[in-house]
């Protein structure tokens, strides 16, 4: 039946995607994918409040994305750390998070910040030191990978690049176990221009890999989100023995993690959190060497990725909760810090038409029910 979307009338999809959990995790890259939370639809809160998250949807979540194989990057931008997750909030979702990958036996790395620092003024170094130790002491002591994320309060608290390498480099030495390092363009968050003390990027650029370089037994690998495939690929060829690149691009990453005959990237993505099932086949197939099959595959989600992603980037998690919900992940439409507001009912519709047409919708029929309720609910429904 069809279905009328402020784009015009759209007739969905009949069958979904078969691809049932239980399959094994992919063995030629390593493949991350970054997770949302669930909030508590029922919390009498306001968009300032701390966020009260719905733990059993949200650690269900994590366990349907290790079912197909995939790892979790835990705590990260994705779970709308900074947008409406504090860090007492991502703290707990690190505990409670960690705790079920050792029930179920699934791969976890979490974020390791400075987000408990106040949002503004300008913090010391070593306050900012601080921040990032009492995080990483925090995941060490859960067993969970420490990606150590780009800090807002570093940026304003750094003179110049020295700064950002000594920060590290006091890191490194501190950390147990080697980390990842993630470079968040400001597409992701304004708050990040200028990140390792340069707009320029090519300057920054030699900051980031002297970092490595100086330490890089302590680097197990690096997380580049600047949508630029040409900068990261240079940066993984320029990168020491051992240390891998996960490519953080949502917009060119079949490609990237296809790779050439000088290698390739590994992968840690906020899209594959509605990608999730189709992308662990995809990496599966890769795993056979079958590059043509790996991109047949992947490269026909890059549209949507790309309509999720689009400016203001930042607001990506709105589609990628809205999917959530589409595809019976979790009973709601809410988000923490009310951010199911910042997307438009045209951007959210072309989503649910995208990602049917992709057969994503483990059940087509409650995807068009609840596409049909939104509708309704805004004036829409024909």
């Amino acid at each position: 039946m069809t279905i009328h979307l402020p784009q015009g009338p759209y007739t969905p999809r009949a069958t979904p995607l078969d691809l049932a959990p239980g399959a094994a995790a992919p063995t030629s890259r390593t493949v991350f994918s970054a997770a949302h939370v669930v909030a508590d639809p029922y919390a009498d809160v306001s968009p300032d409040d701390p966020a009260v998250v719905d733990w059993e949807s949200t650690l269900g979540f994590r366990r349907h994305l290790w079912a197909h194989g995939l790892g979790v990057a835990e705590a990260m931008d994705t779970a709308q750390r900074g947008m409406g997750l504090d860090w007492a909030g991502a703290a707990e979702l690190i505990r409670r998070s960690a705790a079920e990958a050792r029930a179920v036996g699934g791969r976890i790395a979490c974020g390791v910040g400075t987000d408990q620092l106040p949002g503004a003024g300008t913090p010391t170094l070593a306050e900012v030191t601080a921040a990032y130790e009492e995080q990483l002491a925090l995941a060490e002591e859960n067993g969970v990978q420490p990606i150590l994320m780009a800090s807002r309060a570093l940026v304003r608290a750094a003179r110049g690049p020295e700064d950002y390498l000594a920060t590290y480099a006091h890191l490194l030495r501190q950390a147990s176990e080697p980390v990842i390092l993630h470079w968040l363009g400001p597409m992701f968050d304004p708050a990040l221009a200028g990140y390792w003390g340069s707009t320029d990027l090519d300057g920054a650029t030699d900051t980031f890999l002297q970092v490595i370089a100086e330490h890089p037994d302590k680097v197990d690998g690096i997380k580049i989100s600047l949508l630029d495939a040409a900068r990261e690929i240079d940066v993984r060829r320029r990168l020491p023995g051992g240390v891998r690149c996960y490519t953080g691009d949502d917009f060119n990453y079949p490609e990237l993690i296809a790779g050439d005959e000088r290698g390739f990237s590994h992968a840690l993505l906020g899209i594959f959190d509605p990608l999730g099932p189709l992308a662990a086949h995809a990496v599966r197939v890769l795993d056979t060497g079958d590059v043509d099959g790996f991109r047949a595959l992947l490269d026909p989600t890059v549209g949507l990725s790309r309509h999720l992603f689009r400016p203001p980037t930042r607001f990506y998690k709105t589609g990628v909760v809205f999917l959530a919900w589409l595809s019976g992940h979790q009973d709601h439409f809410t988000m923490v810090g009310g951010l199911q507001s910042a997307r438009s009912l045209p951007h959210l519709a072309k989503a649910y038409e995208l990602a049917d047409g992709l057969g994503l919708f483990p059940d087509p029929d409650l995807a068009e029910h609840r596409m049909r309720s939104l509708l309704t609910v805004h004036g829409g429904a024909r």
